[in-house]
C-alpha cells in the first residue's frame, strides 16, 4: 500500500537537480506541480554531468530544498 501511495504522490511532484552557483553543493529541489511557478523565483542552479552529481553524493555534499507554492 505505502508503494502505491509514494507512486501516486509521484505523479504531482516536480524536481530539479543540479549544483549551486556558489557552492560545491548537490542540491535537490522538490515540490507539488502546483509550485512549479515559484521554482523560476530560486537561485539557478547549474547542470551538472552525472559523474558530477555522484562525486557530490559520495562526499555528503548534498542539500534538499521543499519548494512550496
Amino acid at each position: 500500500m505505502e508503494k502505491d501511495l509514494l507512486e501516486a504522490l509521484g505523479q504531482h511532484l516536480v524536481w530539479r537537480i543540479g549544483r549551486a552557483e556558489e557552492e560545491e553543493v548537490l542540491v535537490v529541489r522538490v515540490g507539488l506541480a502546483s509550485a512549479t511557478p515559484r521554482f523560476k523565483e530560486l537561485p539557478r542552479l547549474v547542470n551538472i554531468p552525472d559523474a558530477e552529481i555522484e562525486r557530490l553524493a559520495r562526499e555528503g555534499r548534498v542539500r534538499v530544498e521543499w519548494v512550496e507554492g
